[in-house]
């Protein structure tokens, strides 16, 4: 049986030899030296790390805490400026709940965030991954987390062998086991490192893992195969289309519901491939231009783009002036319809 003890301690002795340097992160040492993490800092770089890599984070992070270094300061920002920040990261509802989390701290919390995992699952768009996380790491509380990183490495050096997700309540149960309650903040961030960097999803590097002597999968040589997963369902492939519409230098566009795909978001008029939109936004000479096409969580997209000069008022949307918006504001899917129709537009965007 493996001593959760032994196992924690050599995965701290590991992490203060290699623990990765990233912007969000207080080092083993300066924490140690009594250097404390940046609540507002974990929380964010935490909801942008969901479904998200670091490389792909790091330029988001460095940008918006240049731009908005505070919660307060995050708060106050208008929705669309952050909205337009966030394009690219995908998954737009966490930009939403981001600033109505921002917000709550604000408005109920004099601008500190909770200093439990209790408190912190009463703000919105904070899940209990998210809530253990900023518990753990801003924290110190001896909270479990469990991402990707840590089921992969609990599988394996317990041999489980049920598939994910139904895995998961077992694969939690027993990472909890192994949560010290010394440096529970640098023990977090030192398993996931241990899954990134180590215990990765393909050829994991065992001989030189800490914990190698008590990997069960390593010594049954299955720790590539684990965790298994039960089979997802194909993603089915949706098509529609969008309608860039222009005069004498102004766009064509609307803002999304709230609620929904791409909510809140300035886009390129619709025709419903996402339940929004309806029929072209204007009585006007369209011309195909080409085809983009983007994948969401569930499904495939296919995306038409027609382009036209509009002679006169649109039936939705408004015209916005090209110097008044930035493409770079545009969710991916749209900024991909914006760069194939530009070279149609009438009279150039000067892009």
């Amino acid at each position: 049986m493996n001593d959760p003890e032994s196992l924690s301690t050599r995965l701290l002795a590991w992490y203060d030899r290699h623990a990765r340097v990233m912007p969000w992160r207080v080092s083993p040492q300066d924490r140690a030296a009594g250097i404390r993490p940046d609540p507002y800092r974990v929380w964010l770089s935490e909801v942008m790390l969901q479904q998200t890599t670091v490389a792909a984070v790091r330029d988001y992070f460095h940008r918006f805490t240049a731009r908005w270094p505070t919660v307060t300061a995050l708060a106050a920002a208008p929705d669309a400026e952050v909205m337009g920040e966030w394009a690219g990261l995908g998954y737009y509802a966490r930009a939403r709940n981001l600033l109505k989390c921002a917000r709550t701290v604000v408005a109920d919390h004099g601008g500190s965030f909770p200093e439990s995992r209790e408190g912190l699952l009463t703000l919105p768009g904070i899940g209990p991954y998210t809530a253990s996380a900023i518990a753990a790491i801003a924290y110190d509380e001896p909270a479990t987390v469990v991402d990707g990183n840590v089921e992969r490495v609990i599988s394996r050096l317990h041999l489980i062998e049920t598939p994910l997700p139904a895995a998961k309540p077992e694969l939690t149960a027993l990472a909890a086991r192994l949560t010290p309650a010394l440096r529970p903040g640098d023990y977090a961030q030192a398993i996931m490192d241990l899954g990134a960097t180590i215990c990765t999803p393909r050829s994991p590097a065992c001989g030189i893992c800490p914990w190698v002597d008590n990997c069960l999968a390593r010594a049954e040589g299955v720790a590539a195969e684990l965790p298994r997963k039960s089979p997802k369902p194909e993603k089915p492939t949706r098509r529609g289309t969008l309608w860039l519409g222009h005069r004498e230098g102004a766009i064509l566009l609307e803002r999304r519901p709230d609620k929904g795909l791409l909510g809140g978001m300035l886009g390129i008029p619709g025709d419903g491939w996402d339940g929004q939109g309806g029929a072209a936004p204007a009585e006007a000479d369209w011309q195909a231009v080409g085809e983009v096409r983007h994948t969401f969580t569930h499904f495939h997209l296919i995306l038409t783009v027609l382009a036209a000069r509009l002679d006169g008022p649109p039936l939705r949307g408004e015209m916005i002036p090209r110097h008044d918006f930035r493409p770079a504001d545009l969710p991916t899917v749209m900024r991909k319809a914006w760069d194939l129709a530009r070279a149609e537009l009438t009279p150039p965007p000067g892009v």
